[in-house]
């Protein structure tokens, strides 16, 4: 039976084998979390997602959502029964603290249950994404008050969050701001601004919309400096936690998008009446390194967003070409009879350019979840920082690189298709479409890469980095040791030393008087950085792959492998692996190579031109 959204074997494969996410259940904190329950989660997430929300993404693409006259924006209507059942299953706060609703669940085990859920309708599950954000502010920034008035609110799904950064006059550069918060003499603020972009700012889902505002107090610097953060709910709270009086937040518009037309992108006007109230959150003047915590979850989502989109797009096509006849054999000769598509060399290319990414992808972003749950289970603060470190490296390779290779996925998708591929007939139009937006919100890929630069790559006197590519050497290291790597283990040795030696050598051009020449590589060096970590991801898989090969196989023979495989599912699975990590080695790290040459040359032709130069 054709498989959606996600390869069941190959997430097992990297829960299990690669990450290992057995291991956590020894520490007491997730001990519930054994293989079986592991395994029943990714099983009750993906019969949700597949049986449930998977039906609403088409129809709530051509639907989209409405603005009514007084303000209420209309989601489609098949999402609200979904929500219920979203809600029901306590999907929002998988790994959040039990004391207010949670469930405390590894955030490795969370990702796989929600790569279903994104890749079933992203549109859908971008209110919850924003909602779970908002819900980690208010329990990290909090007064009591606020946690008792809205944590568990937010954390249930009764009611939603969202960020208000962007406006019509800031948009990357949040520092030009101009909402104005007042100080009132019960120490609330009252608050008035325009908010543009809003991801779900207004929907009619939930009973009340809880919004962490950037906003400028009075006589506050100006710039960055002076930003503070304030909640500010759709209906003030009574004493009794129920919703009250409608606080002057109003949709004044919604954007007609290329793509997520189930998410409602809202423009609200605060304190158009002069009566809209917030509370601080977190200190005066600290509100953007306080909205960094909830920006840094939300890149790490749009990752995931990115990745559940691609990996949808790749079942969708692989099913396809395995089903579509068209066209002879190469080699039955004229005679022959027609054949699937996946028998012609150019889509197995594609295909397999597809489930490179797609497979390297999930590991990353697994891995990026490992981290996460290692850094809660530190022992120690040396231990705690490396990890929180390791977290830091990896944001803008998540949500920059897995979202520029995300959308080279869909179009791939659209092509396997050919013809159909570009109509509303099938998915994968929409998949390519809904996509494209993750390359650009939550600060574009472009900025990704200047932080990957500008803040990262030098942090800690560049040990962080150094300790990343350490990581993936102790993966060589052990390669080595396999025969049937022989060909791999020294190119993907070769990319990481060359990769650290531009890092160096781009990292010293950036604190120089050449810090624009550098800059213009930047996005190019966040490109090769999550093309070595690929390879890296792949090698590893290699490692795994093998060795169960040869268990099976009784030998390290590349031949044995290909017999057993032609009888034996798992060791199909595993020569799989192999296979797909020669491919991207072997076809697409050279072109990495390329690049890395490119940047260690740092040409400076782009701030060069002059702006006439460029025509027009």
């Amino acid at each position: 039976m054709a498989q959606l959204i996600a390869d069941r074997r190959d997430v097992d494969f990297v829960l299990h084998e690669q990450m290992k996410v057995g291991d956590l259940a020894r520490h007491e904190k997730f001990a519930e979390f054994t293989k079986k329950t592991v395994d029943m989660v990714v099983s009750e997430a993906r019969k949700l997602a597949v049986k449930e929300i998977l039906p609403t993404q088409q129809e709530s693409d051509r639907v989209g959502c409405t603005l009514e006259k007084d303000g209420t924006v209309r989601v489609p209507e098949s999402f609200h029964r979904v929500n219920e059942l979203y809600k029901d299953g306590e999907w929002l706060a998988m790994i959040d603290d039990p004391e207010w609703g949670g469930q405390g669940m590894p955030k490795t085990l969370a990702l796989a249950a929600e790569e279903y859920f994104y890749g079933a309708n992203p549109a859908f599950m971008l209110y919850h994404g924003l909602s779970h954000g908002a819900a980690n502010l208010v329990n990290t920034l909090g007064t009591e008050e606020q946690k008792k008035y809205y944590l568990e609110k937010l954390y249930s799904g009764k009611w939603s969050g969202t960020m208000l950064l962007t406006e019509p006059e800031a948009g990357s550069d949040v520092g030009a701001l101009q909402s104005v918060a007042t100080r009132n003499e019960d120490g609330t603020y009252n608050i008035s601004g325009t908010k543009i972009f809003i991801s779900g700012g207004e929907q009619d889902m939930v009973e009340n919309i809880v919004h962490p505002v950037l906003a400028r107090i009075e006589g506050a610097p100006e710039g960055t400096p002076g930003i503070s953060l304030f909640l500010v709910p759709k209906y003030r709270v009574n004493e009794d936690g129920t919703p009250g009086e409608f606080n002057d937040v109003v949709c004044t518009g919604i954007e007609e998008k290329m793509g997520l037309h189930g998410n409602s992108t809202c423009t609200l006007t605060l304190g158009g009446r002069g009566n809209c109230i917030g509370t601080l959150l977190g200190q005066e003047n600290k509100g953007m390194r306080a909205m960094f915590l909830m920006m840094n979850e939300a890149r790490q989502l749009v990752g995931l967003q990115g990745f559940g989109v691609a990996t949808a797009s790749y079942m969708y096509a692989l099913n396809y070409a395995r089903e579509r006849i068209q066209g002879k054999h190469l080699k039955s000769g004229k005679d022959g009879p027609s054949v699937p598509i996946i028998q012609h060399p150019d889509v197995r290319r594609q295909l397999l350019t597809m489930k490179a990414y797609v497979d390297g992808m999930r590991s990353l972003i697994y891995y990026g979840g490992l981290t996460h749950d290692l850094e809660g289970l530190a022992q120690s603060d040396a231990e705690k920082e490396k990890y929180a470190d390791r977290a830091a490296i990896l944001t803008p390779i998540i949500k920059g690189y897995v979202t520029d290779r995300a959308l080279e996925v869909t179009s791939h998708g659209v092509q396997v298709y050919g013809g159909y591929g570009y109509t509303q007939e099938y998915p994968v139009e929409q998949l390519m479409r809904d996509c494209r937006i993750f390359q650009i919100y939550e600060g574009t890929n472009g900025i990704q890469a200047m932080d990957l630069l500008g803040r990262k790559l030098g942090m800690k006197k560049g040990q962080p980095f150094m300790d990343y590519l350490g990581e993936m050497q102790k993966t060589v290291e052990a390669a080595r040791q396999i025969t049937a790597l022989e060909n791999l283990t020294p190119r993907v040795d070769k990319a990481v030393n060359r990769l650290g030696e531009v890092a160096a050598a781009l990292g010293k051009a950036a604190a120089s008087e050449n810090i624009l020449n550098a800059f213009a590589f930047a996005h190019p060096f966040l490109d090769v950085t999550g093309d070595v970590t690929m390879a890296w991801m792949h090698l590893w898989r290699s490692v795994i792959a093998a060795e169960k090969l040869e268990k099976l196989a009784g030998g390290p023979d590349m031949e044995k492998f290909a017999e057993k495989a032609a009888k034996n599912k798992d060791a199909a699975f595993y020569l799989g692996q192999m296979k797909t990590a020669d491919f991207f080695v072997t076809n697409l790290l050279p072109a990495t190579m390329g690049k890395l040459e490119a940047i260690a040359e740092t040409n400076g032709s782009a701030v060069e031109i002059p702006d006439a130069g460029f025509g027009g």
